[in-house]
């Protein structure tokens, strides 16, 4: 059955919004997806299924068209599918089941040749399962102590093979530089060569007493980055690093932790998952939607201008549902100081520039690339500053 929005007590349901194409017509599509991945095989009744069972635990179908028209009408289009709530244990299913249902078994359905999930609408019953971010830009600003421009993030480069020596002799001249953030790259996790545990050890000496956040890298499989996250809080550590192919879910499990550390979500990869050229699809905003419930202080959201580059108008759309969760932006892959303004006049100042290239690459080396980013952000041009635009450009 088609019904209306407004037919519907969204209080119990997740709303989730596709574009879907299909062999024979948007309806079928429709269903197979409501049935399917709710109570059972999308062509096939059993005398399991009762009444009852259908009302309290089935999706159902919601048009989009403005005008009512039956979707039997068109094989491809927009569809709401109303998830029952009811149908998962938020406390302990969290985020890896919602997807399993909201992007799983219609993705084998053969009359369904194309199917992304475009947006989902989360009623309170559910938001209250989950923490947000424990800090957010209110704390990432307060702990910094930068307000009215952009935080200032470097990137450890090269991304491995450095000793912990090496390492914390970077990280001394990042933090000279006057940086803000400080990230390991997500190549970067527990080798033999340079471990996590030494790693915290050595920065968290160097960075005490400073306003400097670094976030170690801590990638791995569940159960390991659970007790990596342990490990850096127990050790003096202040930030996390986990990359999304350690699974959407383990950012919640790690804020359940309630340790006091910041925590960013890392994209590479993710493209896997959110290229809308594939058939199937997640939008890249759907996931910071559930990276902000589930409490992330920054996210990899972009980048304008780089070697990688959203539009303005895709850059914006993301930027206000990570601000309406209160999570920090990062804009990174191709970040230089040539771009600060640029991309301040485009999309505001909450949001931090993460530069590794940029930094270290600088001819006068990491410190004075440092320190040609503090003086692009605050608009204090030196030396540094000028040699950088001499090498990468400035966009106006």
């Amino acid at each position: 059955m088609q019904l209306t929005r407004a037919s519907v007590d969204e209080s119990k349901y997740i709303l989730a919004t596709y574009y879907v194409k299909s062999k024979t017509n948007l309806f079928d599509a429709a269903m197979a997806i409501a049935i399917g991945q709710s109570v059972g095989n999308p062509n096939i009744r059993n005398k399991w299924e009762t009444d009852e069972l259908f009302d309290n635990h089935s999706c159902l179908i919601i048009s989009t068209e403005e005008q009512n028209v039956s979707l039997k009408d068109n094989k491809s289009g927009s569809v709401i599918i109303a998830f029952p709530i009811i149908n998962t244990n938020w406390k302990e299913d969290g985020i890896s089941h919602l997807l399993c249902q909201l992007m799983g078994g219609q993705l084998d359905i053969d009359i369904i040749e194309k199917c992304k999930l475009l947006d989902i609408t989360i009623p309170d019953e559910v938001e209250k399962h989950f923490y947000n971010p424990k800090y957010g830009i209110p704390g990432i600003r307060r702990f910094t102590k930068v307000e009215n421009k952009p935080i200032l993030g470097a990137i450890i480069k090269p991304k491995t093979g450095i000793t912990p020596q090496t390492l914390g002799a970077m990280v001394e001249q990042l933090v000279e530089g006057g940086v803000n953030f400080i990230k390991e790259d997500e190549i970067l996790s527990n080798p033999s060569f340079c471990p996590l545990e030494e790693r915290v050890k050595i920065i968290t000496s160097i960075i005490k007493g400073t306003n400097v956040i670094f976030a170690h890298c801590i990638n791995g499989d569940p159960h390991t980055v659970l007790k990596r996250a342990k490990l850096v809080h127990k050790l003096g550590g202040n930030a996390i690093h986990v990359n999304v192919w350690c699974g959407l879910g383990v950012y919640n499990s790690i804020r359940k932790l309630d340790l006091p550390i910041f925590m960013h979500f890392q994209k590479s990869g993710d493209k896997i998952f959110t290229n809308d050229k594939h058939d199937y699809a997640i939008s890249w905003k759907v996931v910071c939607k559930l990276a902000g419930l589930m409490g992330v202080d920054f996210i990899h959201a972009g980048m304008w201008g780089g070697y990688m580059s959203n539009t303005k108008k895709e850059l914006t759309d993301v930027f206000n549902i990570l601000h309406k969760r209160k999570v920090m932006p990062v804009l990174s892959c191709g970040m230089h100081p040539g771009l600060v303004g640029a991309i301040t006049k485009n999309f505001g100042n909450d949001y931090m520039a993460n530069v590794g290239g940029a930094i270290h690459g600088h001819p006068q080396g990491t410190l004075a690339g440092a320190k040609a980013m503090r003086q692009a952000i605050d608009g204090n041009f030196g030396e540094e500053y000028n040699a950088a635009i001499s090498k990468w450009g400035l966009v106006y």
